[in-house]
């Protein structure tokens, strides 16, 4: 077993800290001793490292499963050690969840891609796929396909641009494409490979399940349709006699509930907090409540089943009243697009749930450019207008900030340009959504944000570095601002 000396070896900032045969509490002690730079910088070379030790994990997880295949029989090489499948060898020997393990397993499959076969060894049977990959590389009669749209993953992850974690977001996100559709899941898997190092890995999963509908409409619908009939609800008497429930959500009646959550708890959950006197006491009321958030939560379902229709809105949800707002193109035909999206979470939803609710809400129609930008308003009002609020929703999808998931509603528009120092103005233009805890960050933090015309925002840090802050792409998808423009796939008659 390799001892901590011989891995500082592999990390520059911990070299020469650590001495020879150093245990666990040396190794403490040394890291401990580093200040925030050394340690920020220990921390990334780790990460880096790290990924390398999880290529080669994925790698040999991946020939384990080519030699362990079911047509093998108990001759494979999990069987033969007393295991069912290659998973359950790999989480053995890594002491790592089933989950964890299963992971590995398809991050190995696609990494070997052609080379599967000779992975499974000479004169063994050729592994058959993982049952959740059921379709090869190639077309349905054999031959290789002309541009296999995994390819694009087994590189990102070959250079460390994707860890497994987040190949593997990417890969069941986007799941398999239509007949026909391989080269542009292939383009949409290169972006959201490039999108990797600034989003987490939920949210690439979310933007390769949304970009998938977008692309995939006819699939959207049918996907949407079989978890509504998955829908259930079921309640039963624990051995205490406590009364427990589960619940399975359809889409559109899981993002409705998780938007009447987010309006009643936002002031505990970090919402906005540039709000009114009243609304200042009733958020300070709320934060200072003893009661769990799920608790909290558990209250508010009762008392929104209690009140139903007469809920007296305002009260229980402050100024902004729940609701699922969704997000949808209308072509110059006055058309609309196949698929709408929420606009907290950017999940896609069909058109008809759309139509149904434009029929019980009405609509904010914004206009916006080709790249989806919505248009100036002006100087007239110090603060960002509700309508205009709409409007930075739809194009930011939430906090700008590297890295965070905060969505729209939870979000406060920022002025790029200083209202009294700049003589900024008030428009969509000159306006970002940033969450409570990153717009605090920019402006104690030394930070600013600029931007050249309608192009990408620019963070600046103090010492001068610049970060791009792209659009979440399921938007650039919605708004066709992506290169090429994206094809909605429908299948053949």
């Amino acid at each position: 077993m390799a001892s901590f000396d011989a891995i500082a070896a592999l990390i520059p900032t911990l070299v020469g800290r650590v001495g020879a045969g150093a245990c666990g509490e040396d190794a403490q002690a040394a890291i401990v001793g580093l200040d925030d730079a050394e340690l920020v910088a220990a921390f990334g070379e780790t990460a880096e490292l790290g990924i390398l030790v999880e290529q080669l994990q994925a790698i040999l997880a991946g020939v384990i499963h080519a030699r362990s295949s079911w047509k093998a029989g108990h001759a494979g090489l999990a069987q033969k050690l007393g295991h069912r499948d290659a998973a359950s060898l790999v989480q053995e020997l890594g002491g790592v969840s089933k989950a964890e393990a299963s992971r590995q397993v398809r991050a190995g499959e696609t990494l070997l891609g052609d080379e599967i076969d000779a992975a499974a060894g000479a004169g063994s049977p050729a592994p058959g796929g993982a049952a959740e990959d059921p379709v090869p590389d190639g077309g349905a009669d054999g031959a290789p396909s002309p541009r296999s749209w995994r390819e694009p993953l087994r590189a990102g992850l070959r250079s460390g641009r994707l860890t497994t974690a987040q190949f593997d977001a990417v890969r069941r996100g986007l799941g398999e494409p239509p007949v026909g559709a391989e080269d542009a899941w292939a383009t949409a898997a290169e972006q959201l490979v490039a999108e990797a190092a600034r989003r987490t890995v939920e949210e690439l999963a979310s933007h390769a399940r949304c970009v998938r509908d977008l692309l995939d409409p006819v699939g959207a619908e049918e996907r949407f349709q079989a978890r509504f009939e998955r829908r259930a609800f079921r309640t039963w008497l624990d051995s205490d006699g406590a009364r427990r429930g589960s619940v399975v959500f359809d889409d559109e009646g899981g993002a409705f509930l998780s938007h009447v959550f987010a309006a009643a708890l936002r002031p505990r959950r970090g919402g906005p907090r540039f709000i009114d006197a009243d609304e200042k006491t009733a958020a300070a009321s709320l934060t200072a409540d003893t009661r769990t958030n799920d608790q909290l939560a558990y209250d508010l379902l009762l008392d929104v089943v209690r009140a139903g229709v007469f809920a007296d809105a305002s009260t229980v949800f402050g100024s902004r009243q729940a609701g699922l707002r969704l997000v949808q193109t209308l072509a110059s035909d006055d058309t609309f697009g196949q698929i709408a999206v929420t606009e907290d979470g950017l999940t896609a939803l069909p058109s008809h749930v759309a139509a149904r609710r434009l029929c019980e809400a009405g609509a904010a129609v914004v206009t916006v450019d080709s790249c989806g930008n919505p248009l100036d308003v002006g100087r007239e009002e110090r603060l960002f207008t509700p309508k205009q609020r709409i409007g930075l929703a739809i194009r930011d999808g939430g906090c700008r900030w590297p890295g965070c998931d905060r969505p729209a509603s939870y979000c406060e528009a920022h002025h790029i340009d200083e209202w009294h120092r700049d003589q900024g103005r008030t428009d969509i233009d000159r306006g970002i959504l940033l969450c409570r805890f990153h717009h605090m960050e920019l402006h104690h933090g030394g930070w600013s944000i600029g931007r050249q015309g309608k192009g990408d925002f620019v963070l600046r840090a103090g010492d001068g570095s610049t970060t791009m802050l792209s659009r979440r792409l399921p938007l650039r998808y919605l708004w066709g601002d992506v290169d090429p423009p994206p094809k909605r796939f429908r299948p053949a008659a």
